[in-house]
């Protein structure tokens, strides 16, 4: 069988960059979750997309949490929160013991649709406590209308930018338009660290807090002194170093994920029923996984089993919040959008280190679906 061709799988950079960054933590016993990495990827990052100030920390999910907790959510609270996503963007507004409501999506962004937004607002008003939207697959949700609709309400914003990393929205970085960002290096991200994220935010003295959150919260005391709840949620020097060599490359990451974005929509726009996700002439999107559409006689578990006897690897596209087991019992506002995208999608293999021939294999197979029910 043919070698195995991923979704998003981790790459590190030809130029070693990583390991020079990993190796000066074990030669300096930097193994903690402190350190010159730590400070080095908080502040290159920051520069990167455009923020003040950044928290590294374990996890997407644990930047999420701790935007949350910043922005004063807690038991009680609702949270207005895109329905279209990854568990890890619902699950922390649970963790603060608040009550989600979904909101759908629109077909112009796959992203948080303002007027449902909107119309979440007139029925929930004041009980609202913050709106976390999502960039999701790297494509960015429409801020301008966003934003206005959240300051009119005087909500704060959280962005979960964990897929869109490198994502530019009219000029300026998604994760910057909120009152605060987050973004995700786990394994099958644009960027990766094995596991780890970061929160980011003008807010100094927010985001001070969160770093005394994250470490367990110790007073400044000789003895051990807690007078508040903590976390063990900091990123550790080591793999602080991996984001810092993997930052270096985050421009040809991009580069790479727009180029195989465009090889699909090239060998596969024509096919009936097709339609790749929304690319707006306001959205510079990072494409970290290529997704479309299906409405025709092929489906995409027609797509995903053709692959997969192929050893090629595919996704559906994330099956909303609202239809999920557990946060069903939750309130949903909308129509049926994010339902039909998740019936009707599939993402394609995305992975940078594919070739040219790779490429060819994966159109080729899908091809062959539409001349067997021509």
């Amino acid at each position: 069988m043919s070698d195995r061709i991923y979704l998003s799988s981790p790459h590190m950079s030809d130029e070693g960059y990583e390991m020079q960054y990993i190796k000066e933590a074990f030669d300096t016993n930097w193994i903690a979750p402190l350190g010159p990495n730590v400070n080095g990827f908080e502040q290159e990052l920051a520069a990167k997309v455009g923020a003040k100030h950044a928290a590294a920390l374990s996890s997407g999910t644990a930047a999420i949490q701790m935007a949350l907790k910043a922005a004063g959510v807690g038991e009680g609270d609702i949270v207005f929160c895109q329905s279209l996503t990854f568990s890890a963007t619902a699950n922390p507004i649970i963790y603060q013991n608040a009550t989600p409501v979904f909101i759908d999506s629109d077909y112009e962004t796959w992203n948080m649709d303002s007027n449902a937004l909107e119309e979440a607002f007139k029925k929930y008003g004041d009980r609202v406590k913050a709106v976390l939207v999502v960039h999701l697959y790297g494509l960015s949700a429409d801020m301008d209308q966003i934003m206005a609709i959240c300051e009119k309400y005087n909500v704060p914003v959280i962005e979960d930018a964990a897929e869109s990393l490198g994502t530019y929205y009219k000029g300026k970085h998604t994760g910057t338009f909120g009152d605060y960002g987050i973004y995700s290096f786990n394994g099958n991200k644009i960027i990766t660290t094995s596991g780890g994220g970061m929160l980011v935010s003008n807010n100094e003295e927010k985001i001070k807090k969160v770093r005394f959150w994250v470490t367990q919260a110790r007073d400044q005391a000789r003895h051990y002194q807690h007078s508040e709840l903590g976390f063990n949620y900091r990123m550790s020097n080591v793999v602080a170093g991996i984001g810092r060599g993997q930052l270096k490359v985050l421009v040809q990451r991009v580069v790479k994920k727009r180029y195989i974005f465009d090889f699909y929509k090239r060998q596969l726009g024509g096919l009936d029923g097709v339609q790749f996700m929304p690319i707006n002439e306001w959205n510079e999107p990072n494409c970290w996984l290529s997704c479309m559409t299906l409405n025709g006689q092929v489906k995409p578990i027609d797509i995903m089993e053709a692959l997969e006897k192929e050893n090629i690897e595919t996704r559906p596209i994330w099956k909303p919040m609202h239809m999920q087991p557990f946060f069903e019992k939750y309130d949903y506002i909308g129509g049926n959008v994010s339902q039909k995208l998740f019936e009707n999608g599939v993402c394609l293999p995305s992975d940078t280190k594919m070739t040219v021939g790779d490429l060819n294999r994966i159109c080729g197979v899908i091809k062959g679906l539409w001349k067997n029910n021509g």
